[in-house]
């Protein structure tokens, strides 16, 4: 199964040499134990374009579709047997990256 791990944070690309380092590390561990699918840091929210086809009129609006204090700032999707191998993994790159994940899985 997969897990979308999401990384909260309040900046982007906030990551010091030290956790950048710590981070490399950890993703390395997750392809080396066959844990990884993908992973990727995004820019700030206010860089983000939200389009609304709903009515076919093709709404576009420059920002978040949310404005909050904390975001994804980043994400792990990963391969896991099960929701306690994922919070396993998760509570490693949370380690990692010094910051808060969410874990949810894939439908």
């Amino acid at each position: 199964m997969q897990y979308l791990v999401s990384v909260i944070d309040d900046k982007s690309n906030s990551g010091t040499d030290d956790e950048m380092a710590a981070i490399h590390v950890f993703n390395e561990g997750l392809q080396a134990r066959g844990h990884w699918v993908f992973a990727g840091g995004l820019a700030a929210p206010g860089t983000a374009t939200v389009i609304d086809n709903r009515d076919g009129l093709g709404l576009v609006t420059d920002g978040p579709f949310v404005e909050t204090k904390e975001y994804m700032a980043g994400f792990w999707v990963m391969e896991a047997d099960d929701l306690d191998v994922a919070l396993k993994l998760a509570a490693e790159g949370s380690w990692a990256c010094h910051r808060r994940v969410e874990v949810r899985p894939f439908l």
